[in-house]
């Protein structure tokens, strides 16, 4: 019989939008915990509206918000913040990654709420910091790779290139979630609430060590060398005959003398002084392209990759994100899971997550519409019916919305 979701219980009220607070919470209810998101009347979450391709939602906003439920609210008006304020005593959790400013105007800093509710972990996402120069400052997450230096990094000697999904916004919130989980353990172990701050800049940054170190200490930085590794050689994507790309990593002298022997058939370059050390294979990197080329070319991908298997060393196909969708490791794993989207929409297939909790099933519940349970929330706090259609006629809380798929 499955174990109960380990967050079951927890209540957690959330001022978000976009993409890194979001996930963090998204994540928190995969747990089991209750999430309450509060929404703009008259819209919701911009992220809705980034595009239309699942059924007509967006695509960001049915990855980042299953299993939430949909609070429309207008937190600037005297009754919505009151309402907060209800919520905000219930909650054991309060996060909110607003504009700069946004959440101190509201009376929501974390030092007030803490004041007032000394049990509530309080968690606050930025762009650049709560303090500093820039913490007034608008981030996006092409804005924060372009700060951090990784756009420097990636593409090829002749451009640079985003990364293709929202890293800093990603990173940013994995160390929100990671931090209100601490929090939590925190107080049920000594009964103390920490507050969490975490910032897109300084997430990014955490994952920019290893370059930063390199710069550093070796007096320049990586250079930008398109699918191709800055300090590792051969590694790469070669095509074979059959016009089949495939890449290759060889990480350290036993894989260096399993590719030679075996896969390129030339024993003797083990030992060449170009190729002995990884440091020389890099500086010689592109003699060494060259004769792993030379062999691809020879070969059909099939045939590459059989000899690559035999000889111990990784190699992927480059594979789309369509072959990505059918990939054998997700379906033969059953990874993947249908979800609810709001209203009549067909359900859709969601990965499950990738911490697997031994005995636990993840939860995995519809995507809510927006403000689909708002008249739910305000019953719990004892609101009745003719007052919620008051707050409905003065803008307070937004209209009425279908109930979705298993509510």
């Amino acid at each position: 019989m499955p174990h109960a979701l380990p967050l079951t219980g927890i209540t957690v009220l959330s001022l978000e939008q976009a993409v890194a607070a979001p996930f963090a919470t998204r994540q928190l209810a995969d747990l089991g915990a209750r999430v309450i998101k509060v929404e703009r009347p008259g819209g919701g979450d911009f992220a809705r509206r980034y595009d239309t391709t699942v059924h007509g939602e967006s695509s960001y906003f049915v990855w980042l918000n299953r299993s939430k439920e949909s609070l429309s609210l207008d937190v600037k008006s005297p009754a919505g913040q009151e309402i907060l304020r209800e919520l905000v005593a219930d909650a054991d959790v309060f996060v909110q990654n607003l504009a700069p400013g946004a959440a101190d105007r509201l009376g929501l800093a974390a030092a007030d709420l803490q004041a007032r509710h000394p049990s509530l972990i309080t968690c606050a996402i930025s762009g650049y910091g709560g303090t500093g120069p820039w913490a007034d400052r608008k981030a996006y997450d092409m804005l924060v790779q372009c700060q951090t230096g990784l756009l420097s990094l990636t593409g090829t000697p002749e451009e640079s290139v985003r990364v293709g999904i929202s890293v800093a916004d990603i990173a940013a919130g994995m160390y929100a979630y990671s931090g209100i989980l601490s929090a939590l353990f925190t107080r049920a172990t000594t009964g103390r609430a920490p507050a969490v701050e975490v910032s897109l800049f300084d997430a990014l940054a955490e994952w920019m060590g290893q370059p930063a170190y390199y710069t550093r200490y070796g007096g320049t930085q990586p250079p930008r060398v398109g699918a191709r590794h800055a300090t590792v050689a051969p590694y790469g994507v070669f095509t074979a005959a059959d016009g089949k790309e495939v890449l290759l990593s060889v990480q350290n002298e036993p894989e260096w003398a399993a590719l030679c022997e075996t896969f390129l058939g030339r024993p003797e370059l083990v030992a060449d002084p170009r190729f002995a050390t990884g440091s020389a294979r890099v500086a010689h990197r592109e003699e060494l392209d060259a004769v792993v080329a030379d062999r691809f070319a020879r070969l059909d991908g099939d045939e590459a990759t059989a000899l690559l298997d035999a000889a111990n060393i990784a190699n992927a196909g480059v594979n789309t994100v369509t072959d990505f969708l059918t990939h054998p490791v997700l379906t033969a794993r059953d990874r993947w899971h249908d979800v609810g989207l709001p209203g009549s929409a067909p359900d859709v297939q969601a990965l499950l997550p990738p911490a697997q909790l031994s005995g636990v099933l993840p939860r995995m519940d519809p995507v809510p519409g927006a403000g689909e349970h708002t008249e739910k929330i305000l019953a719990e706090l004892g609101r009745k019916a003719a007052e919620i259609e008051r707050l409905r006629a003065e803008g307070v809380i937004g209209e009425r919305v279908a109930e979705g798929p298993g509510d």
